[in-house]
């Protein structure tokens, strides 16, 4: 097998005396659509937080095509090509939609007025938004926020996008169309995708693969189906279907 495009070994990382995480061990394999579920309190974002920079770990690390990031800020992860959206949205709401996109764009090196310009046309065009190229962030709808912050992570290029709730606030419409869209970027972005979803039916249509975490520990990790099926998450759910 090739080397993993992201692994993190014994990864924790402690609050006082609250233990978020606790040695939690996985690779992702370069392609994959790897799915992250878990109750509230799991440690889900607190996961993403350590692989993106934004919190310190305080014990174990992260390694990037079996180098260590441990110790990088998160725009330095972000140049190797490591993007996310979070769980609440950071939007410049005082910015035009396009705006918004322009401003992730000029972290690029070397790309002309006019490349951003017609990257962040392309972009917007994949995420629905060219309509609403002159709107303020601040006046869109919730979901089209959604995928604005989607089109800003892809604006730097990535090549693992980590996606936390990507579908909260959604109908179930929404959802749909959205698990098709992660799919299709995927595929025309050549991407890795990580994804943290309450929403569990939509990671189970969409996913590879999928750790499950509880307590700030990893109880499971294998395919949908066999995820599915296993008493310690079907526990971790406390007795309700996961599908």
């Amino acid at each position: 097998m090739s080397t993993p495009l992201l692994e993190v070994q014994e990864l924790s990382r402690r609050f006082g005396g609250l233990v978020a995480l606790d040695r939690v061990s996985f690779a992702v394999q370069p392609g994959e659509i790897f799915g992250l579920i878990g109750p509230n309190g799991a440690g889900k974002t607190t996961l993403f937080n350590l692989i993106s920079g934004v919190t310190p770990a305080s014990g174990g690390q992260v390694l990037w095509r079996g180098e260590p990031i441990t110790a990088l800020p998160p725009h330095r992860r972000n140049r190797m090509g490591l993007a996310r959206t979070f769980q609440n949205l950071r939007l410049f709401d005082s910015l035009s939609v396009l705006d918004n996109l322009l401003v992730a764009l000029q972290r690029q090196r070397g790309a002309s007025e006019r490349q951003a310009l017609e990257q962040a046309g392309r972009l917007l065009e994949e995420l629905g938004l060219t309509g609403l190229a002159e709107r303020d962030a601040g006046t869109l709808a919730y979901g089209d926020r959604r995928r604005l912050e989607i089109a800003r992570a892809l604006a730097t290029r990535p090549q693992l996008l980590l996606l936390d709730e990507p579908a909260a606030g959604m109908n179930p419409s929404e959802k749909d169309a959205l698990c098709t869209l992660i799919g299709e970027l995927r595929q025309r972005h050549r991407l890795t995708v990580m994804v943290i979803e309450h929403h569990v039916p939509l990671l189970m249509r969409l996913c590879d693969r999928m750790p499950v975490l509880d307590f700030g520990i990893r109880i499971a990790l294998g395919t949908p189906e066999a995820v599915r099926h296993d008493p310690k998450v079907i526990e971790a759910y406390l007795g309700g279907a996961v599908a």
